[in-house]
């Protein structure tokens, strides 16, 4: 299980790690957006001011026990977590990722679990759909698959 305190150093090295070699890309403006959520960053670059390749580089020196792997946008295209993000000459649309090997299992109503654990991913998946800024072509995908669950 590792040791109870393993979350607070993981989180006083990330906090050191960004103050120390992100604060100054995002100061310079080299990098525009930068969001960390566990163990997934999501970084938006402006290309002309900076190559991806020296990002990635300069990230997998800083430590060496860590390494990055780069997804790069695809098509104007990229994921980060449960999210596909778009990029439009105008915007930026958003929809929801699964993964090639998501599947539609769930706990059954009619097993001997909780309710609260059998209804946690419905709520969850509605709470999704409500509050993530879909096209309304996308919400109804998402409802579909939701009721297709229930």
């Amino acid at each position: 299980m590792g040791s109870p305190i393993s979350n607070l150093i993981g989180e006083i090295f990330l906090q050191y790690f960004e103050d120390k070699h992100i604060k100054h890309l995002l100061d310079t403006k080299n990098i525009t957006f930068y969001i960390c959520y566990v163990a997934d960053i999501l970084i938006i670059y402006d290309t002309k001011r900076i190559q991806p390749d020296l990002i990635i580089t300069n990230m997998n020196q800083t430590h060496k026990d860590i390494k990055f792997n780069a997804t790069y946008e695809n098509n104007g295209q990229t994921n980060f977590l449960d999210l596909l993000l778009i990029r439009k000459p105008t915007k930026t649309e958003i929809d929801i990722f699964l993964k090639p090997n998501t599947t539609d299992t769930n706990i059954s109503f009619f097993s001997n679990h909780p309710i609260q654990h059998e209804t946690a991913a419905l709520r969850y998946y509605i709470t999704r759909i409500h509050s993530l800024p879909l096209t309304p072509k996308r919400k109804q995908k998402e409802w579909t698959i939701i009721q297709y669950m229930a």
